[in-house]
Formats: structure tokens, sequence, C-alpha cells
């Protein structure tokens, strides 16, 4: 078999549930060696995911709490690069394994700690901490989206397990760019509290910005600011909402019943290829076209096709057309049409149908495993890949008990090496060349600029995509780099690109090979510039083979319906929503996407070798649903919560009111046993599960919130009031004008930028969610205006500036926009 991007890389993962594990799946996917270190019993999740989770890895048991257990346990430290666990924090200490001691077995050992919340949170740090736990107090229950908030419905429970999902990526990215810079700093400790990643991951829904433009409020947001500012309810019913759904970001029905997603607002080009994909031409010849870049006091008329949204004027009857064009066809077609015609959309599906999808199973975004104890197993594919990885698609089934080679490892000498320790970012002196555009795409280099890498972002001298894609969720996105504008359709635009391309070591793109192959950026023609060169590349529907929609286009909400995820939150075909508002997969690609990259440094470390480093959006849709991935002849139903009235999973992991406002009890492991331990509850713990739900909302709504707390206090059981997003933000705030922004306080961390050259503060998630002990992390920059870095760029790859000046002048380079930062 050819060599793999990690095949010289050993794990021991000590992971539970769900966050250790899938590191050491992402990692066993691209190649590492992963031993699962089992306790006495087996692993803690007794449940079919697990398999999932272990594909790829050998197993061993060890009782860590015996003297043998810790000394096998030693001799493998002292042989492996890696050590994953996601224990609550102090657990590895008091078995004599925390990160000093690891280090002192193995200096050059990389350590990854997952605890639900920060270890230098006193208040948070000691909370048994279940995935629903982390999600409520961060927010995730509270105020899910546009749609919840209108109707009132408030809290909603989601079985989509987000902060293992974001927790997971950054440590498989965190521990992979530890080990490419060991030559440099040693071993290192990591710590990635999940909490802190699942803020990260729902920046957009916490994103704040002082004076706000109304321009860019959906109709949504304008209808619920109209009715805080009236006193008037949110009670509106779902068929109310459509009223205020804009139509290049809705689902419609087809002549097969089923839903078919649209989103296809702000790129200018792509509402046209919608409605002429629908036969509507003559409707879009008619609709207002002009550039979204002038203040709206400039605006010739109400609204653009070229800026999301659409207005008021024209709403009602886009979205009536667009109906009655989708009903004349079945939902497949119009995928196949839209596919071709480069229009954004795509058929809502159940998670089941996705896993049996022909695009999903021929791209490998869903693998068929020979698993010995379900059969022919349907899983998750890979969320990262390398394009030349013939092995990706490969999947050596989840281990038998103690299947790992113990005695032969035992046998090597213990792994040796400087234990150099710099404390540089592991990035340091890494030149980024950014051609990425939204949301997905420049997370990656947002993401690798608090390592220290250089990223430079290219965007067209003539803007095609509206400023609320560009400015308003470029704040975080394109934090810390600097911006060029280059018309890439001019001789001098490619050359200036290809200047850019040979004095970098990574190129990042959001495009489909289609769309790569026309920038001049195939395998072949990276090899010519320089074999040792790395593109990063994410898009839609790509995986790590051909499928029929691999050149389909795509964004955040097309994932989430083609996946699933819509139909689950909504409940049902005939009422899918998007889970959260913004950003939900988006983030998380671009997270993913970084995962591949570290790869690709560790292989070029090894062969010199370069090459494509994949992400997709449909792989991340996988990823938030990774518990529930996998189908097999016999599987359980999919019957996971799902819907506006679910509340959680069974009663003994559920929302519940008390007296003083709402919580989550979370006793899944001990349940009834956790409610004989509380006198106020124990004259429930044996009544029949049926009437156990509504048993515990009374009792739970005599006592306040801290009452329950400390009723559960110290065991395997807790509850924890439900937070918002925005209170955990304005908890946290830290203004950029005090300095001395302290990333490791606590678990949360959102900073003011109050001295933004918008000219207006900002309030972003600061990049704490990986906190390494040895390298350092630097806080990113403000976003610059778009084309502000035009003329030193050019100046650093050997311009003229009256070359420079000719490129302006001819529209092959541009240094802005528009004139002001956020166009109002």
């Amino acid at each position: 078999m050819t060599a793999r991007p990690l095949d010289h890389i050993r794990v021991l993962d000590f992971g539970q549930y769900l966050a250790g594990p899938l590191v050491g799946m992402m990692l066993a996917d691209l190649g590492a060696e992963v031993i699962r270190i089992d306790p006495p019993g087996g692993p803690r999740l007794k449940e079919p995911a697990t398999d999932m989770l272990s594909r790829g890895k050998t197993a061993v048991t060890i009782d860590l709490k015996s003297d043998a257990g810790l000394k096998v346990t030693r001799e493998l430290v002292a042989r492996a690069d890696v050590v994953i666990e996601n224990f609550r924090p102090g657990v590895m200490q008091r078995l004599g394994l925390g990160p000093k001691a690891l280090r002192d077995i193995n200096p050059r050992i990389v350590s990854l700690s997952l605890p639900g919340f920060a270890s230098t949170d006193p208040a948070l740090a000691h909370f048994p901490a279940w995935e629903a736990v982390i999600a409520a107090r961060t927010g995730q229950f509270t105020d899910m989206g546009l749609n919840r908030r209108l109707m009132g419905i408030n809290p909603s429970f989601s079985p989509l397990t987000l902060a293992s999902a974001y927790g997971a990526s950054f440590g498989a990215m965190a521990v992979q760019f530890a080990l490419a810079a060991r030559d440099r700093n040693g071993g290192d400790h990591i710590e990635v509290p999940l909490a802190s990643a699942l803020l990260e991951g729902l920046v957009y829904n916490c994103e704040q910005i002082e004076d706000y433009p109304e321009r860019y409020k959906s109709p949504r947001e304008v209808e619920l600011d109209r009715r805080a500012a009236e006193g008037l309810p949110t009670d509106l019913s779902f068929a109310e909402l459509e009223e205020f759904l804009d139509p290049f970001y809705r689902t419609y029905t087809c002549a097969d019943g089923r839903g078919f997603y649209v989103v296809a607002g702000s790129v200018k080009t792509h509402p046209r290829r919608v409605l002429e994909t629908l036969g509507l031409k003559d409707l879009a010849d008619q609709l207002p076209d002009f550039d979204a870049y002038l203040d709206t006091a400039d605006w010739p008329d109400e609204w653009s096709l070229r800026n999301y949204p659409v207005g008021a004027r024209d709403r009602a009857r886009v979205s009536e057309a667009m109906k009655k064009a989708f009903l004349t066809r079945p939902s497949h077609e119009w995928e196949a049409l839209f596919g071709s015609a480069k229009a954004p959309g795509t058929a809502q599906r159940f998670s089941k149908e996705w896993l049996a999808d022909p695009h999903a199973l021929a791209s490998g975004l869903v693998l068929e495993v020979k698993d010995p104890r379900h059969g022919n197993m349907k899983q998750m594919g890979n969320v990262a890949w390398l394009a030349d990885d013939g092995a990706a698609l490969v999947k050596k089934p989840g281990p038998d008990p103690d299947d790992a080679p113990v005695s032969t490892i035992l046998a090597e000498p213990p792994r040796s090496g400087p234990p150099a320790a710099s404390g540089q970012g592991w990035l340091e002196g890494l030149k980024v060349l950014d051609l990425t555009n939204v949301i997905a795409g420049p997370t990656i280099g947002s993401t690798l600029a608090r390592f220290g890498a250089q990223v430079t972002s290219v965007q067209p001298a003539e803007p095609s995509v509206d400023p609320w894609n560009t400015v308003v969720f470029g704040l975080h996105a394109h934090r810390g780099k600097q911006s060029v504008l280059l018309n890439l359709s001019s001789d001098d635009g490619q050359q200036a690109l290809r200047r850019l391309i040979d004095s970098s070591d990574v190129v990042t793109m959001n495009g489909t090979d289609e769309q790569r192959d026309a920038l001049g950026l195939s395998e072949k023609e990276l090899t010519a510039i320089n074999p040792r060169l790395i593109l990063v590349q994410l898009d839609a529907f790509g995986g790590p083979a051909r499928g029929p929609k691999s050149d389909h286009l795509g964004y955040d909400d097309l994932a989430q319906a083609a996946t699933g995820v819509m139909v689950r939150f909504g409940g049902g075909m005939a009422t899918p929503e998007e889970h959260a508002h913004f950003g939900t997969i988006d983030v998380l690609t671009g997270y993913c996407a970084c995962v591949a990259l570290g790869a690709a440094l560790l292989r070029l470390q090894k062969t010199g070798k370069g090459g494509i480093a994949r992400a997709a959006l449909a792989a991340a849709g996988n990823l938030i649903q990774a518990q529930l991935m996998y189908d097999f002849e016999g599987r359980a139903a999919f019957d996971e919560p799902a819907g506006r009235a679910a509340m959680g999973w069974g009663p003994f992991y559920h929302c519940y009111r008390a007296a003083d406002g709402w919580m989550f009890f979370a006793a899944p492991t001990e349940q009834r046993k956790a409610l004989r331990r509380v006198s106020d509850l124990a004259s429930v713990a044996d009544m029949p599960e049926k009437e156990l739900p509504d048993a515990l909302a009374d009792h739970f709504a005599r006592q306040p919130v801290e009452y329950w707390q400390k009723a559960f206090s110290g065991s395997a059981s807790t509850v924890m009031p439900l937070g918002s997003l925005h209170d955990t933000r304005d908890a946290v705030l830290q203004p950029e004008s005090a300095g001395n922004i302290d990333l490791t306080r606590g678990t949360f961390s959102v900073i003011r930028h109050d001295m933004h050259p918008m000219g207006r503060w900002c309030d972003l998630v600061a990049p704490n969610a990986v906190r390494p002990e040895r390298a350092r992390i630097v806080i990113p920059g403000p976003m610059p205006k778009y084309g502000a870095d035009t003329r030193s760029i050019l100046r650093n790859v050997g311009y003229a500036d009256e070359d420079i000046d000719a490129m302006i002048s001819a529209g092959s380079a541009a240094e802005r926009w528009s004139e002001e930062y956020l166009p109002e």
C-alpha cells in the first residue's frame, strides 16, 4: 500500500464518548497508527457509533488505576508521538499522567486534552461536561435561529454535537501543527476546551457591530426589531414565517412533494442563474441590478440583485414565481439542472437518505465498511484528506478487544530527540496565499494566523460578492491578513498571481475542481510551479473520489439540507429549518481544511512532496451529526430528537424549567440512581418511563436552578442553567484598547475591537479554543479594508510603483471597492 500522510505517527487515544475518539478517528483516517486505550469493561459509549469512531485503530485494555497498567502506559508513552484524552481537568494529573509527567517520559510527546470547560475556569471546570451541558451553558439551545425567535420557541434542544465537532477539529489540527514544529518547539501540551471551541464555531451568531446598518438585515431580523420596538409578541406560526423568507434563501416544494433549498443571494451572478434555470429569465430581466457597494443614498432603486436581501416591493412576486416553477418538476430533476447551471440548490434529505445517496457513496463522503459486528456498515467519510492519498477510501473496521501489538511496540527503543522549546507559533514563517471568499474558505487563513502564519488575501478587483458576505462576515474570517485586489481575468492580474504563488508555501481556495483547474491550480500545474507547494481546497460536495455532484456549487445551508440537518432540526420534510443562523457548517469546514493542511505539512516534512489538502461542507455536515451518521441492516430507527418541540433525549437528558428559569438536567449514565440520591426526587425514581418527564418537570419547577445544581454536585450527573450566546459574549467582553488580552482566563473570551479601522467597534470571539502550554498564540489583527495593501504586496513581489500605477489604471489591480470600509 502507498505510504500514508501520517503513517510515521503513533497516537495513544484515551478518549471516551465523542470528542477524543473523533480526533483519533481523524488521525487514523490520515494514516496514523492509533491505539485505543480501553478501561476495564471497554469504551464508555456503548453504541454502534463507537465502532465507526474506532475504525483504523487497534485497542488494548489497561487499568490506569493499577501499578501494572500505569507501567505499561508509561512504556507506550515513551514510544508514541501523541496522547489524546478528554477527561475532566485533573484526572490525568491524579493518575500520574499529567503534561509534565508525559514529557518527563518522552520530551517530544504532544498531548491533547479536550475538557468540556477550561481547566482555568473555577466556576465551570468541575462540572460533568456532557455534550448538552456544554451546549446549554454556552447558549446553543437559546434563541436558536431566526425562525424560532419569531415563533417564540425558546429554548430548542438539538441533538447535533457541535461542541465535539468543533473541538475535535481544533484538536486534530493543533496536534499536527505541534508535531510539524517539534524540531523547533519540542513536545507540547494542548488544551482545547469544548465550550471555547463551540463559542468560536458559533461566532457569527454572536458577532456584534456598533450601529449595524439596516441594509444588511434580513426580513426576519427587521421583523424581530419591529416587534421588540413596538412591544409586540413573537408568536408567528410556521406558515406566517413565509412572508419573511427571502426568495433566494428558502425551501420550495417540487412536483414530487420534496423540498428544494435555494441559497443564491449575495453573489452577483447566482440569483440570475437560479431564475434562468427555473425558466424565469423575463422576470430576472425586470429586476434591478446595480453595484452592491454603493451607499443606499446612491442606489437607483430600492434593492439590487447583487445585494442580499430582496427588497420588500419584489419579494412576494419573485417568491410566487419561483414556487410555481418548482412545482413543474420533481426534485431530482431540479437538482441536476441546478448543478449543471452552477446555480446553488439541493433537494432536502433525511440523514438516512444521505447515507444511501449515490453521490455520497461514489465520492467517499459516505463509506461502506465491512464491520465484524454490524456487517456492511455505511459510515460518515473522512472530514479531511489529501487528494492523492489513494488509501483514504479504504477503512479497517473498528478493533477487536486487545488487538494492539503492544509487545512489538515495547520492543522498540523509546522515542528520542532534542527537547527544544522555542516558544514560537507552530506556523511562524509559513506564507499563505488566500484566494477564498465568504466564510468557510477565509476561516482557514484566519485560523492559521493565530499560529503565526503570514496570510495574504487576494480578492477580485471588481467585487463579485456583496458587502454583507465580504465585509460583515469578513470581520472575523479575514482577521490577521493583508489584502490585495487583482483582476485574474487579465494577463497582468494572472502574472501577479503567479508571482504571489511562487513566493508562497500554501495556497487556499474554496471552489470545485473545475474552478480550481480554471485558475491553473491543478495538481500537475502546482507541481510544475513548486513541488513543495500545498493547495488547501474546500468545496460543497467534493470527496476523496469523484461523484455526480462533485462540481455542484453550494453553501452552508445547502450542506445542511443535503445531509439531513435541516429536516431533522425542523421536524420533517414539510418544515425544514436551518440550524442556528450563520456559519454552523461553514466555520467547521474551514477548521477541517486546517486538519488536512496539518497532514500535508507532516507529509511534506517526511517526503518533500506538497499536494492538495481537501475538505468539504458536506463532510462537515456529517461531522456535526457524527454520533448518528451510520447505517446497517438492523440498525435502530433514526428516531433522535427532532423538530421544534424537542427538549432532550429522554427524561435524563432534558431541558426543564426550574423556579427561576430554564436548565438542562444531565444524568445519562446514572439515570434513576441520580434521582434516588436526591431526597426531593427519590419519590419519582421508580415511576414508569412514560410518566417520568411530567413528574420531573413538576418537581424541578419547585426550586431554583442553583438548588438543583447543589443537589447533584459531586456526581456524574449535573444541572446547568441555559445560557444564551449573547449573554455569554457580554459577560466576558475585553476591550482591545485596554491591552493585555488574556486568552486563557476562564472558558470564554470575547474582544471588543474598539479601535477598528471600520470606524465602528465590533465584538468578536477571541482565538482561545487552542491553548498550547509552550507555543505562542497571537490575536490576529483586524481585517484590513479590501485593497488596503495592494501596493505594498505588489512591491514585495517585484513590481515598481509605475508598474502598479499602470495596473490600477488598466483595472488589473485595485486599491478599494468602496470609499467606506462598510458601505452604508
